[in-house]
Order: C-alpha cells, then sequence, then structure tokens
C-alpha cells in the first residue's frame, strides 16, 4: 500500500512538471477541457486531455 501511494506521488510529480509543456503544445485548451473562474481562482479540468494522455499510456503499456 505504501509503494502505491509513493508510485502515485511520484507520478503526480511528474505530470506537474510537465504541465507548462503541455500547455504549449495545446494540451488543456481541447474540446471538452473546462476552464472557469471561482472566486477569483481559476480552475481547470482537463476531461479531454486525461483521456488522450490515457490512450498513449495504454498504448504505450501494451507495446512494451
Amino acid at each position: 500500500m505504501f509503494r502505491w501511494l509513493i508510485v502515485i506521488f511520484i507520478a503526480l510529480l511528474i505530470i506537474n512538471a510537465f504541465t507548462p509543456w503541455f500547455k504549449k503544445i495545446g494540451f488543456g485548451r481541447l474540446p471538452g477541457d473546462l476552464n472557469f473562474t471561482l472566486f477569483g481562482r481559476e480552475f481547470n479540468l482537463p476531461v479531454t486531455t486525461t483521456i488522450i494522455l490515457s490512450l498513449v499510456a495504454a498504448g504505450v503499456a501494451k507495446v512494451l
């Protein structure tokens, strides 16, 4: 259980590190990605981006 928490934490750090690069190439601004402002803070829910990245990860896992 503890090992999975570490893996998830590291994965979130990696995703957070690559977020600016993803935004430069267009991820996070795809149709279906929700961006809204609430109480003066910006929130985004990258639904379409998450689906695309999941499909890419599944494809890579299947090849390897």
